[in-house]
């Protein structure tokens, strides 16, 4: 008899709990400030609230696990003061809704959406955010999911005066994903960061697309920048591996290696890189990519075209492996003045070199002479930019002559034993990927 008299008790205990589960998942409807302030104070963890078509008008914070949905037409306006929206707790939604307003204090970390320190399981989905300081910003969290968002910040303000479009400092896990930025400082900023995924997003009229720094073990691809003043920068990080993007009408760089080291720059095709008021003397030309003191990264399959410089490298930036890049058309392919003789190639191939007149009489798809990028009379104009009158005079065009029909290489510069004959296949996802995000916005 105890025994059956258990059974029921257990089935109704169970019961009772699935009940008491979902009635704590309620769904509210608010239709203006005041309803709202009141539902993220009183709704329970887990329910969801509905923002109806209109203006709400104040700062609001997310203090416990919520989801809240915007209507078509439904506008936060932090009417130019801190953050519109902040986010102190975990499990947290935010989707559908138009953001704008809010203050321009940097230092304040004024934003659109303020994640918390010590937040986690964040998603910010199909948002459209228009303001002067940040975009979306998080410190100290982890597992944030930031996705199909349109950031615009203000293009009356100096690039460097705006706020990021998205910022991400001390954020363990980020999916970034879709997201179309511009008119901001950095498109995303990650610093001090580890394990980010950035994909897919499309920055335009700001200082740099993505912008890694002292961060590690991250991922970027698919990622476009147009118009940008550089596409993609890696300072001080380890371990990031940047593939199959674009950058294209960059002033300063595609992409920019600073002090860092492990990273494997991929396929990725950086083109009209140029900087109208670029000097020589100054070296400030636009470069496809620049490595700066950087060591022990991979270069490979990228294509550098169609820019002031091809590479240009500096300050101990020696120390890498690039090989298999196509070199197209660049005023200068390759710049660099240093006191070593470096090899640009891997296991019997080089790159690919529009420059390049040499043969290949053995029909293997690489060239049977070594080519060197720049000459000696190269180097003495670099070093000594005010006889740059000199460079197209005929003793200077002998000299060049006369050295391109010697086999005997100087004791500096860049050397590829192994230059392609064909240009290297760039996989097509960059052009794949770009499209389908442009898709997102059409509506």
């Amino acid at each position: 008899m105890t025994k059956l008299a258990v059974i029921p008790v257990s089935i109704l205990l169970i019961a009772n709990a699935m009940l008491s589960s979902n009635s704590m998942a309620a769904i509210w409807t608010v239709n203006n400030s005041q309803d709202l302030q009141h539902q993220l104070t009183q709704a329970g963890s887990g329910d969801t609230i509905i923002l109806n078509a209109g203006r709400y008008q104040g700062n609001f914070e997310i203090s416990k696990a919520l989801i809240i949905k915007g209507q078509n037409g439904a506008v936060i306006d932090a009417k130019g003061l801190g953050s519109a929206i902040k986010v102190s707790a975990n499990d947290v939604i935010i989707e559908g809704l138009r953001i704008e307003s809010w203050g321009d204090d940097l230092y304040e970390r004024d934003a659109g959406i303020l994640v918390m320190d010590h937040s986690s399981n964040i998603k910010i989905m199909h948002n459209n955010l228009q303001g002067d300081g940040f975009g979306i910003r998080a410190d100290h969290s982890q597992q944030l999911s930031i996705g199909y968002n349109q950031i615009h910040g203000n293009p009356q303000l100096h690039v460097l005066d705006r706020g990021d479009g998205i910022h991400l400092n001390r954020v363990q896990q980020a999916m970034v994903d879709f997201n179309r930025i511009e008119h901001v400082r950095d498109g995303v900023y990650i610093e001090s960061s580890k394990g980010s995924l950035v994909t897919n997003n499309h920055f335009y009229h700001q200082q740099y697309g993505i912008h890694y720094m002292y961060s590690e073990h991250d991922e970027a691809y698919g990622n476009h920048s147009e118009n940008v003043s550089g596409g993609y920068a890696v300072m001080s990080s380890k371990f990031v591996y940047l593939h199959h993007n674009r950058a294209e009408n960059a002033t300063e760089y595609g992409v920019l290696l600073n002090i860092t080291n492990g990273a494997r720059i991929e396929f990725n095709v950086l083109r009209n890189v140029h900087n109208p008021q670029g000097q020589e003397a100054l070296g400030n030309q636009g470069r496809a990519m620049f490595i700066y003191g950087a060591l022990d990264n991979e270069i490979r399959g990228n294509e550098f075209a169609l820019s002031d410089i091809g590479i240009a490298m500096a300050m101990g930036g020696e120390k890498n492996r690039i090989y298999e890049n196509n070199f197209i058309n660049n005023l200068t392919q390759v710049k660099y003045v240093g006191d070593e003789l470096l090899q640009w190639s891997q296991q019997g191939r080089g790159n690919y070199w529009s420059s390049y007149m040499g043969w290949d009489h053995t029909q293997d798809g690489i060239g049977e002479q070594s080519y060197q990028p720049n000459d000696s009379m190269d180097k003495l104009f670099w070093r000594y930019p005010e006889a740059k009158f000199l460079m197209n005079s005929p003793v200077v065009s002998l000299l060049r002559w006369v050295e391109s029909q010697m086999t005997i290489f100087t004791a500096t510069g860049i050397k590829d034993d192994f230059p392609l004959m064909q240009p290297t296949q760039i996989n097509q996802a960059v052009e794949l990927t770009t499209s389908a995000s442009e898709l997102v916005y059409e509506h």
